[in-house]
């Protein structure tokens, strides 16, 4: 369904991001289902209805996340999310990123360009000063995100997140405003 351009947070040549709505859950729910082989074993996005309604209530309602569509101008298809998690105010205005292509956007440089503007959103009208990504080491394309928006390596966690069942080890990345590449 397409998505006017006056709802976008911030935009960029080829991509908008917006907040979650209920209303996305037909579309985003096949959109994961269609992205299953791509995501697994790093990542389970909702897959039904029921799942995204209280994955998006989460992210609209609890002030410590915010999520955001990422969404193709071209057409305004959903072509992946990126969510800010454990949103930390006061003296840290810190959160961790997480995010996923849907299969249809993978290896398109779309991701790229929505985590740039999520950062510079993040940086900007939410006040933040640091972000981090935590990233299982087997992700390459992950990390080759997080690279590629200049979050620096901060070090290795064993068993940091429990993901399908395990803990899993994690890579640590981050960036801060003023260590952030110029956009």
């Amino acid at each position: 369904m397409p998505h006017s351009a006056s709802r976008y947070l911030a935009e960029g040549p080829r991509t908008g991001i917006r907040h979650f709505t209920q209303a996305d859950g037909p579309e985003f729910t096949a959109r994961a289902r269609e992205s299953k082989a791509l995501h697994q074993p790093w990542l389970f996005p909702p897959y039904s209805q029921a799942a995204y309604t209280a994955y998006a209530a989460r992210l609209i309602d609890d002030p410590t996340k915010a999520g955001f569509l990422v969404c193709e101008r071209s057409g305004g298809g959903i072509a992946g999310f990126i969510n800010i998690n454990n949103i930390v105010q006061g003296g840290f205005l810190n959160g961790a990123l997480g995010y996923g292509a849907f299969a249809h956007a993978a290896g398109r440089g779309l991701m790229k360009e929505a985590l740039g503007l999520v950062v510079g959103h993040a940086f900007g009208p939410m006040g933040l000063h640091r972000l981090e990504i935590n990233v299982q080491p087997g992700n390459t394309a992950s990390i080759a995100l997080a690279r590629s928006c200049g979050f620096r390596y901060e070090g290795f966690s064993p068993g940091m997140i429990f993901i399908d069942g395990d803990w899993r080890d994690h890579e640590r990345w981050a960036v801060t405003a003023e260590t952030r590449p110029s956009a």
